[in-house]
């Protein structure tokens, strides 16, 4: 992905969060992306690879080149898809804006939750349309912090996501992209646009989605931004306590979740 401030950080724990957010999300996200033996893949923004072990281990036979601009990244993507067992994928340093590939190099373009973090997310889809060849596709999947929604409410907790949508903001990204794939993806020039709607719904009936996606994932996320949130005036630490206590209360028995991706598919 392209040098933007990632408002999440680098941190260990934020690689833990990204592997437990992949490993939660891969059947709701992933059922339908697959890819035929043979076919050239870019995943363009891989990070620290969690979603490229998926990728990998759905299209066993193709051939998928993944590319960040974090070196450190890179690393740690290339070890998590080595010790899943993966030789099938090489890692390129790379801009997704200044991509070091001639036209029509690839069958597949698979983008995930790496537009959230530009300042210019269209011309990103732009800069990578010119490397499929005619007839390729792009898969694009990014969440929406507005569709978060659950019970019991809390203005606090509502406020708190508004904080990370306000700190990704203030970095050049937009953490409300996922209703915009449709419009971003047919201005970019992709024909046989497509987006379908993937909601995460969380009760104490689902406890598998509770702890991974509700907790592990979205409260964790949340969560990282508060000394950020604070120092810059955005909460008082006591609000930002109450909450972040109000998001973990909706992982109770009596609590509900629910939050929305965008999974949007387009042609060249």
């Amino acid at each position: 992905m392209a040098e933007n401030r990632y408002v999440h950080g680098y941190s260990a724990r934020e690689s833990e969060r990204l592997s437990d957010q992949a490993r939660t999300l891969t059947d709701l996200l992933h059922h339908d992306t697959r890819y035929p033996a043979g076919s050239r893949v870019l995943e363009a923004g891989c990070g620290i690879g969690a979603q490229t072990v998926i990728l990998a281990k759905n299209s066993p036979g193709a051939r998928i080149t993944s590319i960040d601009i974090s070196a450190d990244s890179l690393k740690k993507a290339e070890e998590n898809v080595r010790n899943h067992g993966f030789s099938h994928v090489t890692f390129r340093q790379g801009d997704i804006f200044h991509l070091p590939f001639p036209p029509a190099s690839f069958d597949h373009i698979f983008v995930c939750f790496v537009l959230e973090h530009l300042a210019e997310p269209g011309r990103a889809l732009e800069q990578l349309r010119p490397l499929l060849n005619d007839g390729g596709t792009i898969t694009v999947i990014e969440g929406d912090h507005g569709s978060a929604y659950f019970h019991p409410d809390n203005a606090d907790a509502h406020r708190a996501i508004g904080c990370l949508v306000e700190l990704q903001r203030r970095g050049g990204g937009n953490a409300l992209i996922g209703r915009q794939l449709y419009p971003l993806v047919s201005a970019a020039g992709f024909s046989d646009v497509h987006v379908s709607p993937r909601m995460v719904y969380a009760d104490s009936s689902r406890p598998a989605l509770v702890e991974g996606f509700t907790k592990l994932t979205f409260t964790a996320m949340v969560e990282g931004v508060g000394k950020e949130a604070t120092d810059a005036g955005l909460m008082t630490e006591e609000e930002w306590h109450r909450g972040i206590t109000g998001l973990y209360r909706t992982a109770m028995d009596d609590g509900v979740f629910c939050y929305t991706f965008f999974k949007a598919t387009g042609r060249k």
